[in-house]
Order: structure tokens, then sequence, then C-alpha cells
């Protein structure tokens, strides 16, 4: 069986060879894969019986060729026979698309009002549509089983008929690399026979953990047995961090599994899905395959396919996992549930839970969400009984969970402290080292210093592209803008004044870890953020560092805050809890209390006790306090009282339309063209509208286009589906114009 749009020699994949003998003539809907509201219909083409829903097939468009996705085949068409082409062939015997994708993608497709194209693309990896990934063939050789007779002379053949005797079947490759044409001698006297046979590449060979099954706590089995006997289908676990909601996930999907289902295991980072995978492996084999955007084109392309073949029944993966190919689900599981990562932020503009849920109601099972901070929509849901709520608010065997000294870091300052780490943090760092612990230190920035200025006239580097400053990244002794990409020369003076006194502002992981080898100088310190993780192996590298015991400090970015488990962290460093607690955003709180508690929850894990640095500068705030507490429940209500008086999420809905460009004047007329149309809605139905006006973006230039928004707040979703309706109605060439649901991120 040949793989999709198999290449040989950098042919054509999409050339349209002779149609094949018909064996009766059918009508098959295609939408083809072209993004565009022109072309966005069904066609009609002629088929045979071969050609079934759901097929990728490769058809005659215009005057070229083209892939298309078959929706339905049909016996008869409105369209006359003789103006039909005919479909050049399926891109593979076995449907790319299963009934439920294609129900789920036109839903998807009515509610963002996409092409139906960009919807179906959800559920596929995209090299899979553009022939550049085919299956592996590997050739593998045996003895033929006849009785045979080598020259003593022969030593290299008797050598190697030897190997196959005490290794059985043996890869053709090895066996020339060690015994040369010894193989092919034995291949001609029929002493040895091969055969070429499809394998698959795995992502991470040999990283399965020791195959164990741990028996569930009290608590943990109260969990499952709370999911499998409700009658809602979405439950939320809140459960402080260490109280076992993994195990919990395990066993309902060992559960599912054990009735022949499938199950769909959702994280938030990259970083996490290769140490969920070992532990699913440990506990399920090969049956559990990995989805993310870390892999090579060929390991994506055999993952998807082992699942789509039903020879792996476990999905793990971020966001797109939720469109995993697996049928007959018995659970899906979001972990982490309230992380902005779940948000898409390309089109479709999708909530993973949306689909997530969708999936859930097709297959009637269970939708199991965790956290230790669940997001304030889904916990006013589930508090009032929307979703079943299961609370673990202990950690396994009881354990304490982490003490929270909160630092002033005022007072540092006004003792001569102007260094990252509070006098405090270091007296517990040098503890912990001495003990042979290990520490991890948060700060949510990377690179050496956030900003660079001329401390002469004020001048601060900027980039070009984007109205944003630059971070100096002192390994490379250049600037980088995080938001393109761009990076330029260190400044030896400024541009604008030429001034000779260029300093730094803020403080990075890079200058952390610098700082960190000066204090002491015999600590392994590794570093993990979005420059150290490049590639499939970045995270995985590092984490495994890390859990080797390799390093005795790891610092980094938010990527270190969540899902980890440790067992030899006994401190915790948050160097600058205030990052993000300023941020114009209705959910800065929120976000706050989330990272310094999920980073937190990082130590103390095993058996030794663990305690936590948080140095602020607003040492009084009440955000601050409910975290170094714990206290979800105290946060909650404050939080959600604050919500409902002010009229914000979820007591309301923020929508926010975006207009981006190159040419400033193109995308002011489009976004007057779109506010125009909006305001004709405003003014039928003022009354849902909160806030209603249009603006630069937070930031104003990004990859070199300028950013204008229509923001509005409404008090209900009743006008969504005449807000897009009305974007999709705004076309133009070099203008992007979208909607957005409470973004993840308003900046």
């Amino acid at each position: 069986m040949r793989g999709f749009f198999h290449v040989e020699d950098g042919g054509a994949a999409l050339s349209g060879p002779p149609p094949q003998t018909i064996l009766s003539t059918m009508f098959a809907e295609v939408i083809v894969d072209i993004a565009h509201s022109d072309v966005d219909k069904i066609f009609d083409y002629l088929c045979d019986e071969s050609v079934v829903a759901g097929m990728q097939v490769v058809v005659p468009f215009g005057a070229g060729v083209t892939t298309g996705f078959v929706m339905h085949v049909k016996e008869t068409s409105e369209v006359p026979q003789e103006k039909l082409k005919r479909i050049y062939r399926a891109a593979d015997a076995l449907p790319a698309l299963t009934e439920e994708s294609l129900m789920l993608a036109k839903k998807l497709a009515a509610r963002y009002r996409v092409p139906m194209a960009l919807a179906l693309r959800l559920f596929l990896p995209a090299e899979m549509r553009t022939g550049k990934v085919s299956e592996r063939m590997q050739t593998f050789c045996r003895l033929s089983g006849e009785a045979y007779e080598i020259s003593p002379r022969a030593k290299a053949q008797r050598g190697l008929a030897e190997f196959l005797e005490a290794h059985g079947e043996t890869e053709a490759s090895i066996l020339r690399e060690k015994f040369g044409g010894a193989l092919k001698a034995l291949l001609e006297k029929g002493i040895v026979v091969e055969e070429k046979r499809r394998v698959f590449r795995d992502p991470y060979r040999g990283e399965a953990g020791e195959r164990t099954v741990r028996t569930l706590t009290p608590a943990q089995q109260a969990a499952v047995d709370a999911v499998k006997s409700t009658e809602k289908t979405v439950t939320l676990i809140h459960g402080v961090t260490g109280s076992g909601k993994t195990e919990v996930y395990l066993s309902l999907i060992a559960d599912a599994l054990a009735e022949g289902k499938t199950a769909v295991f959702l994280v938030p980072e990259i970083s996490l899905t290769p140490q969920m995978l070992r532990q699913l492996r440990a506990r399920f084999g090969s049956r559990a395959a990995i989805l993310h955007s870390g892999l090579s084109a060929g390991e994506r392309f055999d993952e998807w396919r082992r699942l789509r073949e039903g020879i792996a029944r476990i999905a793990i993966g971020a966001r797109s996992a939720v469109f995993a190919p697996v049928e007959n689900v018995g659970v899906i599981v979001i972990d982490e549930e309230h992380d902005g990562s779940y948000s898409s932020e390309s089109s479709p503009r999708y909530n993973t839970f949306d689909i997530a849920y969708l999936r859930a109601c097709y297959h009637h099972c269970k939708l199991v969400l965790g956290s230790a901070t669940p997001s304030v929509e889904t916990y006013m849901r589930a508090t009032e009984g929307e979703f079943e709520l299961v609370r673990l608010p202990e950690r396994i065997n009881a354990r304490p969970m982490p003490a929270v000294g909160i630092v002033d870091m005022r007072r540092e300052v006004r003792r001569g402290n102007a260094s990252a780490f509070s006098s405090a943090l270091r007296e517990k760092l040098s503890k912990c080292l001495s003990e042979g612990n290990q520490a991890i230190l948060f700060l949510n920035r990377r690179g050496y210093s956030q900003t660079v200025i001329c401390r002469d006239c004020g001048y601060v580097a900027k980039c070009e592209n984007c109205d944003v400053a630059l971070t100096y990244h002192s390994d490379e002794d250049c600037l980088k803008c995080h938001y393109c990409g761009a990076r330029y020369r260190m400044l030896s003076a400024c541009p604008e004044c030429g001034g000779k006194h260029i300093g730094y502002v803020g403080t990075g992981t890079q200058r952390v870890v610098g700082d960190l080898k000066k204090l002491y100088p015999g600590a392994r310190v590794l570093r993990m953020d979005m420059d150290t993780t490049s590639g499939k192996e970045g995270h995985f590298r590092i984490l495994k560092q890390f859990a080797d015991r390799e390093a005795d400090i790891l610092v980094g970015t938010q990527m270190v805050a969540k899902g980890h488990d440790f067992p030899f962290v006994t401190l915790v460093g948050i160097l600058d809890a205030d990052m993000s607690l300023h941020f114009p955003d209705y959910r800065s709180g929120e976000r706050t209390f989330q990272l310094v508690t999920q980073v937190a929850g990082r130590s103390g894990r095993a058996s030794n006790a663990g305690e936590v640095v948080l140095q602020t500068y607003d040492p009084e705030n009440y955000i601050l306090r409910f975290a170094a507490r714990y206290d979800y429940e105290g946060f909650y209500r404050h939080e959600i009282a604050m919500r409902k008086a002010t009229l914000f999420p979820p007591f309301a809905k923020i929508v926010r339309v975006m207009v981006t460009g190159e040419s400033e004047a193109e995308t002011v007329e489009a976004l007057r063209d779109v506010y125009e149309r909006l305001k004709l809605l405003y003014t039928a139905h003022s009354e849902q509208f909160l806030f209603f006006n249009r603006m630069h973006a937070p930031i104003k230039r990004i990859q070199n286009k300028f950013r204008y928004q229509v923001l509005m707040r409404l008090s209900d979703g009743a006008l969504l589906k005449e807000i897009y309706a009305a974007v999709a109605e705004v076309q133009r060439k070099d203008v992007l114009v979208y909607a957005e649901e409470n973004p993840s991120n308003l900046s």
C-alpha cells in the first residue's frame, strides 16, 4: 500500500494519470483544497465505486491539477454528465477523513465563517496534502529454512548465517554494514531470503518508562468512580499540584481500552508530551501515539497513520491532537485545561474545549478537564452544576504543599541589592545545593535583558518591523525581536544622540544563568526557554538531563511551570511575580495566580519538604496573597465578584475584530469598511453592546504589518453569527480581517 501522494526522485505529486477503467459511474461531491471564498463550494466529479466519502483525491481543476476531499458520493448529479470531469485517482485506499471528521469540519466552517478547505486541513498533517511524505519501506532478511552448506573459506558468509541463526530476522542495511557482499552471495544461493515491508518511524524510541500499574488511592478511585457514574458529559477534576490527577486519567484511559474504545489525551505544552508519552507507553505500550508540531514530517505521518488504522489507540499531544483520527472514542482528557495555548491563534480560531465537547457528544463519552487552577469560566460552570466537579484537595500520601515566603523586593533595593536574587533566595539556594537537592528558578522573560536603552537621551532600541523593544541576547551578542525573530547588531553607540552610555533594563533567563554561575561556580545550571528548546528533542533533552540529576538548577520561563514531576526539587524561586500582574488584560490577575500556583507546585513532590520564594514589588497584592496560601476558592470568589460587577467574561463576551496589513492606508480602509458594517449591528441592537469602538491594537505593528481593531463587549453571544458574517464580507487582497472571541491575548 502506498502513502499519500508518494513522490519519487522529486517527481510531481499532483500529476494526472490516465483515468482508471470505470466499473460504474458514480458522482463525488468534492471540496478542492484551496482555501479561498471564490471556490468554497461543492464541485461534482465523475468517479467509480472505489471512491468513498472522506477520501483525499487528485482532480483536474481549471487548467491544472489539485487535491480535494470527497464529502459525499451519490448516484445522480444535477450537472449534465458531459460537463463533468473525472477524478484522476484516490490518494490512498484508506479514507483520510472519517465521517465524524467531515461533520466536525462542516460545523467549524459554519461557526467561524472560514472556507471548508481550511477546516478540513485541521484533520491531517500538512505534508500529507502536498505529497512531501510517504511510508518508510525497509528490507529485512532471514534464513530461508532450507538445508545449506557454506564453504569454510567463506568466513563472512558463515558469520552472516550464524548471526541470523542467533538473532533472527534482521534489517538488510545492518547485515551489509557487518558482512559486506556476503549478503548478496547468500541471497543468490537461496540461503537467505529478503522481504520489503512498511515500518513506522518512532518519535521517541525506547523512551518508555518502567511498566507498572499503580494502585489508586481512595481519593483517586473516588474521582474515577465519579467521572464514570455521572450523567454529565464534562467533569472538572480540581486537584492541587501533586494530587495524582495523572493516575486518574490513566485509569480512565485503561477502562476505555478495556471496553475496546480509544482515548484522546491533550496537554498544553510540547514540553509535556514526551514526559506524558513515557507514562502512557509504560502503561499501554505502543498503543499510544504522539501528535505535535515538533515531530519530523515522517514521524507525524506515521503516528497519524497508526491512529487512523487503529494500530495505536491513544492519541496524545497538544492542541491539534484534538483532531486525532481515532474512532469509537471512550474518553477525552484535557490536562491543565486553564492554559491559554488551547485557543488557536490562526484561522479558524477555535477553542480546543469546543471541539473536544463536540467529539464527546458524538461518541457519547466522557470529557475530563483537569487543573490545580481552573479557568474562572470553567469553575463557574462546574460550581453551578453544568459540569460534574471532583475535588482532590490533598497531595498523594498527604504530603504538605510547599511553604511560600513572600519577599518584598523594595526592601532589597533599599538595602543596596540590585540583583535578581533576594538575600532570602540566595540563602535558601545555598542550603538546597549543599543538601544535594535541586532548584527551579522561574522568570517569564527570555534573553539577557528586556530593553537596551541610551542613558544619555532615553532612546530605546526597537524592531524595525514591530512596534516593540528589542531584547539583548549575550551569548550571540545581538538584539532580537521576540515577535518576528529579526536580529540586529548590538549597539556600540546611540543612533539618536551618538552617546556611548548604553545600558540594560530588566533581567531575562540568560542573564539569570550567568549570574548564577558567578554566585555558585560549582552548580550545574540548565536554561529552558524558546531559545534553548528548538527542534523535537529540545524540551525532552533538557527535562531528561534535569530528571537524571545532571543539573542542580533549572532556570526557565513558563515551560517549567506546569506538569513536571521532579522528586529532588525542594526549592522554587519566582524571580518576578509581578510580571504578568499589570498587563492591560482582564485575565492578568487570573494568569498570575495560575502561574505562581503552578510553578510553586513543582517543589516538594517527594519525601523532602519543599519551599518557595516569591519575589515581588507589590507584596500586599491580594492575588499574590491568595496564591501564597494556595487559596483557589478565595481567589475565585474575589475574581468572580469583580467580573460580575464590571461585566467581563463569563458575564459578557468580548469579541475583537483584527485588521492587519502592510499598507497602513489599505488597512485603515478595511478597518473603516468592517467598522461601518458592525456599526449597523450596534445601532440595531445597542442594548446588547456593553462597549463598541475602533482603535489601534496595543502593539501597533508586528512583522511589518499595521494592526487595528474593533473591540466589542457583548451581553451574550446572540450576535456572533451576524458579526462573523459582517467580517466575512470584507475582502481585501493584502489585508487580513478576522474575528476572535474572548481572545487569549489582547495585545
